[in-house]
C-alpha cells in the first residue's frame, strides 16, 4: 500500500457542514476522499472512479449491553461485497470509540474492493479525523 497525499488537500469549515478533501494513492489507484461532518451523520466518500459507489450506513445500536454492536446496511449498490461492509464497521466503531455518537454514512466508488485498499482508506480516514 503507497499513501502520497500531497496531491490535493483542503479543509471547508463552512457552516453547517465542515468538509475535508483529500487525494492519496493506494495500492497505485488515486483515492479522492471527503468527510463531511453534519449535525447528525458523518459522511465519507471514497472514489477511484470519480462516482459514489455503493452507498453504507452504519450506526452504534443503542441499548443496555456492556459490548456496543453495531449495525451496517447497503442503502445502494453492492449487496455482495463484505469487504465494503468490513469497511464502514470499521470506521463506526473507530469513530465509537473516539466518543463522537453520529451514524456515518460511507460511499465507495472503488475499482479496487481488496482488503489492503479498504484498510488504507479507513487508516487515511481514521488519520484526519475530522469528527
Amino acid at each position: 500500500m503507497s499513501i502520497d497525499e500531497n496531491v490535493f488537500a483542503s479543509l471547508t469549515p463552512n457552516f453547517p457542514v465542515s468538509q475535508f478533501n483529500f487525494s492519496l494513492e493506494i495500492k497505485g489507484n488515486k483515492t479522492e476522499i471527503i468527510i463531511s461532518t453534519y449535525e447528525d451523520h458523518v459522511m465519507v466518500i471514497a472514489t477511484q472512479i470519480g462516482a459514489m459507489g455503493t452507498i453504507l450506513h452504519a450506526r452504534k445500536e443503542e441499548g443496555m449491553s456492556i459490548n456496543p454492536t453495531f449495525n451496517v446496511s447497503v442503502l445502494f449498490g453492492k449487496r455482495d461485497e463484505p469487504m465494503l461492509v468490513a469497511c464502514a464497521r470499521q470506521l463506526i466503531e473507530h469513530m465509537t470509540l473516539s466518543g463522537v455518537s453520529k451514524p456515518l454514512v460511507l460511499s465507495l466508488g472503488l475499482k479496487d474492493h481488496s482488503a489492503g485498499t479498504l484498510k488504507g482508506i479507513v487508516s487515511a480516514v481514521i488519520e484526519k479525523r475530522l469528527w
